[in-house]
């Protein structure tokens, strides 16, 4: 249930409420972490540097170094974007805004599927806000696959929307799935012939626009004619387990500066489905029109497929074949909702499982295309997530074998080391974090094995989805004969390759010998 004091936050009354970051607290806690974690790497028998171990460190050091530059190099990036290069962007911006110049229309396109009523109310609510705030006429075209969400907005329009310049247009889809409801919205806009200029703003039922998103968003295509498409900032409201609430803020943090990093390129890795806003000349295409409705893949094992969900990762290579320049717009924000039942480490897996199949779907592609087509920078960022899926096993399938097979007290060192290390990024991560989380370090590095395990599972069964937050649609599987194979073929080819990892980490730290 929506409260008055997440009402609050998103309407922007509440901005100052929030105790300071760097609050006494939160001070006393990281200096007891941190005196804790040097007090047992200097007391305890770790075997760190024992002369029968100290290899395995010196391995699990190079491999640290390397991952740590990556990740320094996307902080370097991430800070010149937002301390030089977006506030000139952002001048030029303002200053097109107070001279008067506005898009000729926005279009909203916004699909929903029995959304909660407090919180469809806050979406339209927080439309109509900005809406009303510059003066734009405006169009909400609704994607809709149920009467329900459609009384909600209309009466709420009729209510609340009389006096703004704002267009409800109702399209219900035939077809189930978020993606056909988005293709039919957009065939409607080409029999609309808006102009090739108008703005669209691609958002989800349960995105709540906050205060002033508009003039952050909009003034960024007129004062560069070569942008095509932007995405936004994001926070998280999490109706569930306190620490997912911690997980997800902690993603999000990592968001903005991998977000950030990637837009000092003209491209980012997603146009995040949340909330994204393009030009209308690419969306009135029949090409992007009919990859946003049959977006597929052709695969060695299970053949051709189409995706289920990851429409922004669609609308995100479209954008890639068109060399299109992309930015991340920091100062724009939009705020998300996450309505947990259940388990919430089952939640967690499902999400890892839908982002990482559609990283993997997507990322085949996008290799494909070169780094002459993507940009070099950002191909190879889309290559290093293959390889850090892999690199992110080593450390731990190292530790646990030198343990088993040499001395078990080099597990508590890799605790201490895992501690260390991990506080030492969040750090950083707390720079871009409303608030400080003591447990990050802890949920960091679980979100990084997961994540990695899941893709490793995912890289052999990507026609295998599922969206439980969609009306719980799931894709790729059956009871016959062949779809047993094929699921037994997987295993195998996952067993392998996990077999192979295993074994290459073991014969490259020396634990077998050929």
């Amino acid at each position: 249930m929506i409260n008055e004091k997440f009402r609050a936050i998103v309407s922007g009354q509440a901005i100052h409420d929030n105790p300071p970051k760097w609050n006494a607290r939160n001070l006393a806690q990281l200096y007891c972490f941190l005196a804790i974690t040097f007090l047992l790497l200097i007391h305890t028998s770790n075997a760190l540097w024992d002369p029968a171990t100290r290899t395995f460190t010196i391995t699990l050091g190079i491999l640290g170094f390397w991952r740590y530059g990556w990740w320094m190099t996307h902080l370097g990036r991430s800070e010149l974007y937002q301390n030089v290069r977006f506030p000139a962007l952002r001048e030029k911006a303002d200053k097109l805004w107070t001279d008067g110049w506005r898009p000729r229309q926005v279009h909203f396109m916004m699909t929903t599927f029995r959304e909660r009523r407090d919180t469809t109310e806050l979406v339209v609510e927080s439309i109509c806000r900005e809406v009303r705030k510059s003066g734009i006429p405006a169009t909400l075209w609704l994607g809709s696959g149920d009467s329900y969400d459609e009384n909600i907005i209309m009466n709420y329009l009729r209510q609340h929307a009389q006096d703004i310049p704002l267009e409800l247009v109702i399209i219900r889809q035939n077809v189930s799935g978020k993606r056909m409801a988005i293709g039919l919205v957009l065939r409607a806009m080409s029999r609309r012939r808006i102009d090739l200029n108008d703005l669209i703003v691609f958002m989800d039922g349960d995105a709540v626009l906050a205060p002033g998103i508009l003039r952050a968003c909009c003034p960024l295509f007129g004062v560069d004619p070569e942008l095509q498409a932007v995405t936004t900032d994001e926070e998280v409201l999490c109706f569930g387990p306190k620490w997912m609430q911690s997980w997800l803020t902690m993603r999000f943090a990592q968001r903005r500066i991998a977000m950030q990093s990637h837009a000092m390129s003209n491209k980012v890795l997603t146009l995040t489905g949340r909330m994204s806003v393009f030009r209308a000349n690419h969306l009135n295409q029949y090409k992007f029109i009919r990859m946003l409705e049959a977006d597929s893949l052709e695969h060695w094992l299970w053949g051709k497929f189409r995706f289920l969900s990851g429409d922004d990762k669609s609308t995100w290579y479209y954008m890639l074949t068109q060399d299109a320049k992309m930015l991340y717009v920091p100062d724009a924000l939009v705020y998300t909702i996450e309505e947990v039942e259940g388990s919430g480490i089952e939640r967690m897996t499902q999400n890892f499982r839908r982002w990482s199949g559609n990283m993997l779907r997507n990322g085949t592609r996008c290799l494909q295309l070169g780094p002459r087509k993507v940009g070099f920078f950002i191909w190879w960022c889309v290559l290093d997530q293959r390889i850090a899926m892999w690199t992110m096993l080593v450390s731990p399938i190292l530790a646990v074998s030198v343990a088993l097979l040499a001395d078990i007290a080099y597990l508590t060192g890799y605790v201490i080391w895992i501690a260390m290390s991990r506080m030492f990024l969040c750090l950083f991560l707390f720079r871009y974090s409303k608030t400080v989380h003591i447990e990050w370090p802890f949920i960091l590095f679980f979100n990084q094995l997961l994540n990695a395990s899941v893709k490793v599972y995912c890289l052999a069964r990507l026609s295998k989805q599922r969206w439980t937050n969609r009306g719980n649609q799931s894709a790729g599987g059956g009871d016959t004969w062949d779809a047993r194979l094929r699921d037994m073929m997987a295993f195998w080819v996952t067993s392998v390759w996990v077999t192979g990892l295993v074994f290459s980490v073991w014969l490259c730290a020396g634990l077998v010998v050929i």
